[in-house]
């Protein structure tokens, strides 16, 4: 059967028109899966903070109100990280861990055990228990080896790592992760703290800064070479450097008359609390401190990320031990001063 001409371009306005239709019609929103945190607490009433994490503090980024002891979260994270819970707006440092992917997630929360809470649906989370549970010998290189694209052992390697392993070990860890978590801020993190412990590794100078005394005057570090000297960080929060500063103060009476000093930085935020640790302590010593916690400028000098940490100086300035705690301390100043 032959068609006219008519006929054709009748059908060629009805395609047309259909086509513009449906190219008008509004797309629909493809919602990005996200996470639900149910919680319960042994509280009634009252209001609870989830907080986010950088540079070792907690930032408040959303509250809730507890009701009948439950309370919930809803939200979505371009990729898994670390949170934290509180019912302390103002608490920054020690809230309850939570790694939070986007997944439904529940929390239970007892108060009266402040450093544990019952987390279950976040895999990322049950990861982090796995290690907290087992640390004590840990090998974080086979964590990574077995999981290059967790953002739980980035984190662990930048948190628990990146001061004792050996450059060379803190390398190697690093190029394992996959490239997809190169824009992530622990990996980020990681790589800068491994430039600057090449600047400051052994056999370097030490690097000179001036930070404040317990009276308020500038003291630079460089004042005190021509002998050994221990640069030494630590904070009155910190528990092993509590612990430690007993030994410091035996090898400081010990070696002090030999010309021996040490160079204390504290990570304090609160003056009052570093001056009375010090009383406490005994440490009679050079004390600075810019009472800027983990923002302290003489730590990232030395890329310090756990305390207690040190840097053994030789009296040209030179760095020659680094990480040296109790019987190592003092062995090795018995070694430089009866060579």
């Amino acid at each position: 059967m032959k068609l006219n001409k008519k006929y054709w371009i009748t059908l060629l306005l009805l395609a047309t028109t259909t086509f513009s239709i449906i190219a008008q019609q509004p797309k629909v929103k493809q919602t990005a899966p996200g996470f639900t945190l149910n919680g319960e607490i042994n509280r009634e009433s009252g209001t609870i903070y989830l907080k986010s994490f950088k540079n070792k503090k907690f930032f408040n980024v959303d509250s809730t109100k507890i009701v009948n002891g439950s309370f919930k979260f809803k939200g979505n994270v371009k990729h898994t990280d670390l949170f934290g819970l509180s019912t302390d707006k103002n608490e920054s440092s020690n809230p309850y861990y939570i790694f939070i992917e986007n997944a439904p997630i529940k929390v239970v929360v007892d108060t009266t055990n402040h450093h544990s809470a019952k987390i279950s649906g976040s895999a990322s989370n049950d990861l982090f228990e796995s290690f907290k549970a087992n640390r004590r010998g840990y090998k974080i290189d086979s964590l990574i080896s077995a999981q290059p694209k967790s953002i739980v052992a980035a984190y662990i390697l930048y948190r628990n790592y990146a001061n004792e392993l050996t450059i060379s070990q803190l390398e190697k860890d690093i190029a394992l992760f996959d490239s997809s978590l190169a824009d992530v801020a622990y990996i980020k993190e990681l790589k800068e703290i491994l430039a600057v412990r090449k600047i400051v590794d052994i056999g370097n100078p030490a690097i000179d800064f001036s930070s404040t005394t317990l009276d308020g005057k500038q003291l630079k570090l460089s004042e005190f070479y021509g002998n050994y000297l221990l640069l030494d960080f630590w904070a009155s929060w910190c528990g092993p450097c509590r612990h430690e500063n007993p030994n410091l103060v035996k090898v400081y009476n010990k070696f002090k008359a030999k010309g021996f000093n040490i160079f204390s930085v504290s990570l304090d935020q609160k003056k009052e609390n570093w001056v009375e640790a010090i009383a406490k302590d005994n440490l009679t010593w050079i004390h600075v401190s810019d009472l800027k916690f983990w923002d302290s400028a003489p730590a990232k000098l030395y890329a310090v990320r756990n305390i207690p940490s040190n840097i053994l100086i030789d009296p040209q300035g030179n760095i020659i031990a680094r990480n040296l705690r109790g019987e190592e301390l003092e062995k090795k100043l018995d070694e430089v001063y009866n060579k």
